[in-house]
């Protein structure tokens, strides 16, 4: 007998940090993931998490509840599975951008990936199965997980705390970093950080990044990409606003650090841009921000076919649900360079799961257990963290 949806409800969750989050872009006290749980025929629930950002996609937390309401219970309404595969073509086939063509990827990822773990416990179907399905040559275990480690994020506006900051994530093992600028201070920071990795990182044992999350103007980005060319920055992310991508050529000409698109990467005919018109040689694939782990899946073989450097990003403040997808998405992909996320409890006050995903010493991953994601969602604590009702949908 197939499987189909009985109820689908969104959790509003409010968490406080254990100290703020700030860039360019905004600044947090509190993460605010949206938990979708989509409850089966068979009674089997999944998890899904999604973390909307206005500057981003355009989403916000009201409206991704909006959308999840009226558009996508109304797709699941049709759905019936009977085997673990036609589960997969059926979340590959929800919608990115709405009928103004506008990105929907934050609420399409809750339900993809409350979908796909929900389904895979169900038909008790491990996660690895998704390569087969997929089809694609190199993608599967061990991926690169074994190999790529957790970055430290770096933000603030002082210098001496950027160097106190990265020496204590040193002394945890941490070999990658990204530093946050975009403001009148961050010519600064920059080179407090490089000063502090110092013999490290002009021998490749440690590196550094950066991040302006489009806090530039063009000129600005010239100026500062001229003058960090000489010092050994591995690639700076998101230089230029969203809606500016030709201008990161006129970036990329006046300098030879290479650039990354974040902000600029949301839905599959963005990344069908930037490689058309050349316009970045790196990609951060945010599974919540790109639409869930299928779409994210094959933004990374898409990016290595074209032989552009991808990482791993995050959300600031995911809980284990969207870090545990993490895991599973770098267990089956090769050749992601960084990897962000999994911060757990070294960021958040608190969680959702009854064992907490964090990385480990060194910024290493281990695989999760799986069917289905790998974590024990705690329906209590999803209510100790609701800021407001849950919205539940049934079908």
């Amino acid at each position: 007998m197939p499987i189909s949806v009985a109820r689908l409800t969104v959790w509003p969750l409010a968490i406080p940090l254990r100290r703020q989050f700030g860039h360019a872009a905004a600044a947090r006290n509190v993460a605010q993931p949206l938990i979708a749980a989509i409850e089966l025929s068979d009674g089997t629930i999944g998890y899904g998490e999604t973390h909307p950002r206005p500057y981003v996609s355009g989403e916000t937390r009201e409206s991704v509840i909006e959308c999840i309401r009226d558009r996508f219970v109304r797709a699941l309404l049709d759905f019936r599975a009977e085997n673990f595969p036609e589960v997969l073509e059926f979340a590959d086939s929800l919608p990115f951008i709405d009928d103004a063509g506008q990105p929907i990827t934050a609420a399409r990822a809750a339900v993809e990936l409350a979908l796909i773990d929900a389904c895979s416990r169900s038909f008790r179907r491990p996660l690895d199965e998704v390569a087969g399905w997929i089809g694609a040559a190199g993608l599967g275990d061990p991926g690169s997980l074994h190999t790529v480690r957790y970055s430290g994020v770096v933000g603030g506006d002082d210098p001496a705390r950027v160097a106190r900051s990265i020496r204590k994530m040193r002394c945890f093992g941490l070999r990658d970093f990204k530093l946050k600028v975009g403001d009148s201070n961050d010519d600064a920071r920059v080179r407090a950080a490089v000063r502090t990795l110092g013999r490290s990182l002009r021998h490749g044992r440690t590196t550094l990044r950066l991040d302006a999350n489009g806090a530039w103007t063009v000129e600005k980005a010239s100026e500062r990409l001229q003058a960090w060319s000489e010092l050994p920055i591995a690639c700076v992310e998101q230089p230029l606003p969203r809606g500016r991508e030709r201008d990161f050529l006129q970036c990329r000409a006046r300098s030879r650090l290479p650039l990354m698109a974040d902000e600029s990467l949301v839905t599959p005919d963005d990344a069908e841009a930037l490689i058309v018109n050349r316009t970045v040689t790196w990609f951060n694939i945010r599974l919540s921000k790109n639409g869930g782990f299928l779409p994210s899946i094959r933004l990374a073989l898409t990016a290595a076919k074209h032989e552009i450097v991808s990482q791993m990003g995050c959300m600031v403040g995911e809980t284990s649900i969207l870090s545990a997808v993490g895991r599973a998405f770098l267990r089956l992909v090769p050749r992601m360079r960084f990897a962000e996320g999994s911060y757990g409890r070294f960021l958040l006050r608190g969680d959702v799961v009854r064992r907490p995903v964090r990385f480990g010493y060194g910024g290493r991953g281990v695989p999760l257990a799986s069917p289905g994601w790998g974590v024990d969602v705690q329906p209590e604590r999803l209510r100790a963290w609701c800021e407001t009702a849950p919205v539940n949908m049934p079908l």
